[in-house]
């Protein structure tokens, strides 16, 4: 009996899973990491500050003196004519960037980089920031959202600040319909149910009656797509035996 799973529609280009990519105003990033910037900084203002379906902070576009133009997610307290810098001798202050072994410990910080120049991976959705916490022989050691603390190389940058849009989150939807809006505009699939309130021809677990699988959770090592959902494959399951 052929299962068309959830997990096998979403990949084939059908214009429901499609993310509208061309509405989004683009990528957020720090600017290229200049000579110019390494031996000292490179001032810029504020142009506007936008909105972006793709993006749940609102977005701040700089231009540089030099003429380079940047998107990044909007530090709270910024307005339209504020002036940011970039480089090792920028002030600390929100929406300037730096390297981490240029900024203070304690300071909030947001877009980490993983890999100096990749332009930010760590710490943009609004409202976000993380903690220089100390600095060490390895690296420049960071508290993240989640509480985890992670090392950074010390030549990757952030921006200084706190992402606006704090308290997002905290606004109910309201209607499924809002929140099935929301999560389309970034290709995200609503709602998500789960397997064993499916039937059995729509998933593995589905059928018989609702909470009940009616078969193993561990699927075999060589299952077809469709078949390897729940337990894929684990070293051991149950009860650790002291």
């Amino acid at each position: 009996m052929g299962k068309d799973l959830i997990q096998q529609r979403r990949g084939k280009g059908s214009q429901r899973y499609r993310s509208p990519s061309f509405k989004y105003a683009g990528k957020i990033s720090h600017r290229p990491y200049t000579s110019e910037e390494k031996e000292g900084k490179v001032t810029g203002i504020i142009a506007d500050i936008i909105h972006s379906t793709g993006h749940s902070a609102p977005l701040a576009i700089i231009e540089y003196e030099d003429g380079y133009q940047t998107l990044i997610a909007a530090p709270r307290g910024v307005y339209v004519g504020y002036e940011v810098e970039a480089g090792s001798e920028a002030s600390i202050k929100p929406g300037n960037t730096l390297p981490l072994k240029n900024i203070p410990e304690g300071t909030e910080v947001y877009n980490l980089e993983k890999i100096p120049g990749d332009g930010g991976k760590y710490v943009r959705s609004a409202g976000g920031f993380a903690k220089v916490v100390g600095k060490t022989a390895n690296g420049i050691s960071v508290v993240l959202p989640s509480k985890k603390v992670k090392e950074f190389n010390p030549e990757s940058r952030a921006t200084i600040g706190l992402i606006a849009g704090f308290g997002k989150t905290e606004k109910p939807f309201l209607k499924a319909g809002a929140k099935y809006h929301a999560r389309r505009a970034r290709n995200k699939l609503y709602p998500i149910v789960s397997g064993t309130s499916m039937n059995a021809v729509d998933h593995p677990f589905g059928g018989s009656k609702s909470s009940h699988k009616g078969r193993p959770t561990i699927a075999p090592r060589n299952a077809p797509p469709g078949k390897k959902v729940g337990k894929l494959r684990p070293k051991r399951t149950g009860r650790k035996k002291r």
